[in-house]
């Protein structure tokens, strides 16, 4: 920024305080910070609703020469190799890729270490008293805990000395139980830094969804908490921790104190992390790791219900990790940048872990709820910090906007200078909302598509170069090459839906295999279009610039009379009518249709169930999808099943369309809702319920 911009800035902010003093509000307070920061992008002028970078951020951004893409798609390798170079190597490769069926190689001879290019390469850089983590607890009385680079590393590597101590070696797999304290990002570096895989089960899956996970990756130690704070309740971790060990190979628990009190220990088994601490030498010299070696394992659910337990490597993992958020959240010194997911998921591993420590910036960790104490928690967190990068889901958005624009109102965001989603295909609505209220109209939505299997971003608009258009994520990665075809394996033409594909050479980060089930893995993602071309089981479509817009989960598509719709589509459909705050849409059985789609709406605060409201849903799906797509019955509720990542639980409401059991409903944050759609939907099912 330059000095006449801060002092333009500075005179705004004085401004506001003025004027603030004068007129009590706040909201025009944060109205006049806002005006006056840097517009990141610009609105186009022959299209509405499509945005681009200004002047300022392609000056910024790491790149903004929309040349990248042809460079990096006639030589991939090149290309990848090129973001290599940046990351620390122990020894330098011998060969960049190597492919045979199912089984495609990067960086091929290389050593290096995560953990090292995490931690150690910025402390001999001099950046050691840089900040690597802030934590913010839930309890507002509770103060926020920063641990700067070196602060990080004495703890990464004295926990990786204990876990020697305990046995773990090279090549052995470790279990990670732990809710969003800064433990667990000390655990998964300690692991990748002694070089055994780590397996990390969100924190609110059940004791048996936890055996599942530690049974299938054979893992040798478990870490976990006596527990959390959620909603302002303490949460008992330990004591699902304590029922999922049971038939498990685990031989030790290890014990972080969270809520500080006692909690019941297995004498021989279990041991208090802080003990184990005290004495541990924080010399621990990185382990030098092939680039093909494990990683790490996270479990993923599967079209058959049995978690699949996907791997990925060391060396091309870490590459597209580090370059993807380098140039999708424009990182530089000095950033503090925020990803809200829970480090049980992929996104947590790549985008609240690794990839934001490989770069060097600051990032930062919430253990809470967001609407705790109130609605405004999340908005105080940004102003508090001063964070400069959002990271969040479509479901969280659509839920800030359900409750209101005077919390955002209440604090400063100026701070913030891009924002991104990851998780879901988002409507216009939710964007438009997190555009305007959160980002001020200045800043950049980064709309990512990738999945566990991916490890990384794999498609998203480039912050230098756009265009930012609400629905649409944007082209593959420079690096990536993909492609949308039909199910015979053509491609389809702009405009037209198919299945989204990623074609040889395969990704770096790309999965390398499900753990102990190579037949599976190669069944589920290589059997579709070919060994040469892995199949994402995600629909979408392109418009004639390449920009690609997803358009949900193969297996959340319905065929209604002979058409193939996907439930995201209908759902993304409703939510651009002005009364409906969320929607979710599944597919019922219809003699007639094969299917047709079910919806779930919630309607924005002050808005009355009325068939006049029904009415103008229908005519809102017919103008945007056309007449085939719509619901067959529009149910009005007030809340519907989500996880605790607030991700909406379709599952549940398919089964409840169709009279089927609704099944395990423990990770739900919300499962009271159940029984009050079973009355609306008229649920019949018996016993369906655990």
């Amino acid at each position: 920024m330059s000095d006449e911009s801060e002092s333009v800035g500075f005179c705004g902010v004085v401004i506001g305080i003025v004027f603030r003093l004068e007129l009590g509000k706040l909201s025009n307070f944060r109205r006049l910070i806002v005006s006056e920061r840097i517009r990141w992008v610009k609105e186009d002028p022959t299209r509405k609703n499509v945005f681009w970078p200004s002047e300022a951020l392609k000056k910024q951004a790491w790149v903004a020469d929309d040349s990248i893409y042809a460079e990096a798609k006639s030589d991939p390798e090149a290309f990848w190799a090129k973001q290599a170079e940046e990351l620390h190597w122990f020894k330098h490769w011998d060969k960049v890729y190597e492919f045979t069926p199912e089984n495609y190689k990067w960086f091929v001879g290389g050593k290096l270490n995560i953990s090292y290019n995490s931690l150690d390469r910025h402390i001999e850089a001099g950046y050691g008293d840089r900040i690597a983590v802030i934590w913010e607890p839930e309890p507002v009385e509770e103060e926020s805990v920063k641990l700067t680079y070196k602060e990080l590393h004495d703890l990464v590597s004295r926990f990786a000395n204990v876990l020697k101590e305990l046995g773990v070696r090279k090549g052995d797999r470790v279990g990670i139980y732990l809710p969003m304290i800064p433990e667990a990002v000390i655990a998964m570096q300690a692991c990748a830094r002694i070089g055994a895989p780590h397996s990390v089960v969100f924190s609110a899956f059940s004791p048996d969804s936890l055996r599942d996970r530690m049974t299938d990756a054979g893992a040798k130690v478990l870490i976990t908490a006596d527990g959390y704070y959620r909603r302002g309740k303490p949460i008992n971790l330990k004591k699902n921790a304590d029922a999922g060990v049971v038939g498990t190979p685990v031989e030790k628990v290890v014990v972080v104190r969270r809520l500080g009190g006692d909690a019941p220990m297995n004498q021989g088994r279990d041991l208090w992390y802080h003990e184990l601490m005290e004495n541990a030498s924080n010399d621990c010299l990185a382990e030098q790791m092939d680039s093909e070696d494990l990683a790490f394992l996270l479990h993923t659910s599967g079209t058959t219900g049995k978690p699949k337990g996907i791997m990925h490597t060391t060396g091309g993992y870490a590459v597209q990790s580090y370059v993807t958020a380098k140039w999708n959240f424009d990182l530089h010194e000095g950033d503090i940048y925020w990803c809200t997911a829970d480090v049980g998921w992929i996104t947590g591993h790549t985008y609240i872990n690794y990839a934001p420590l490989m770069n060097g910036v600051t990032t930062v960790i919430y253990e809470g709820s967001p609407d705790t104490p109130d609605y405004g928690r999340m908005w105080a967190i940004i102003e508090k910090h001063k964070i400069t990068q959002l990271y969040t889901a479509p479901t969280a958005i659509r839920m800030f906007l359900k409750w209101g624009d005077e919390w955002p109102e209440k604090y400063d965001l100026s701070s913030l200078r891009l924002l991104g989603t990851v998780g879901e295909p988002i409507n216009v609505d939710a964007w438009m909302w997190y555009f305007d209220k959160i980002g001020g109209g200045c800043c950049p939505i980064i709309d990512t598509w990738w999945q566990t299997e991916t490890g990384s971003n794999m498609v998203n608009s480039l912050p230098g170069i756009g265009p930012f258009i609400p629905t649409v994520a944007g082209r593959p990665f420079p690096g990536v090459i993909a492609g949308i075809l039909d199910a015979g394996g053509s491609p389809v033409p702009a405009g037209e839906g198919g299945y989204l594909t990623i074609y040889n050479p395969l990704p770096p980060a790309l999965t390398r295999g499900i753990y102990g089930d190579m037949e599976r893995f190669k069944a589920e993602y290589y059997t579709e279009y070919g060994s040469e071309r892995y199949f994402t089981s995600d629909g979408a479509r392109k418009d004639a610039q390449g920009n690609i817009r997803i358009t949900g989960r193969v297996d959340d598509v319905m065929n209604v009379a002979g058409h193939r719709l996907a439930t995201a589509e209908v759902e993304s459909a409703l939510a651009q009518n002005e009364n409906v705050s969320e929607a979710a849409v599944v597919s019922r059985p219809h003699e007639m249709k094969g299917e047709v789609p079910v919806a779930f709406v919630l309607l924005k605060a002050g808005i009355e169930h009325s068939e006049e409201v029904k009415k103008g849903l229908i005519k809102t799906v017919d103008s945007v999808i056309g007449p085939t797509a719509r619901p067959d019955e529009i149910i009005f509720v007030d809340d519907v099943p989500k996880t605790r990542s607030g991700k909406i639980m379709r599952r549940v409401l398919k089964a409840l369309v169709r009279n089927e059991p609704v099944g395990n409903l423990t990770t739900l944050r919300n499962p009271e809702c159940v029984d009050s759609l079973k009355e609306k939907v008229g649920h019949k099912e018996q016993g369906g319920c655990s």
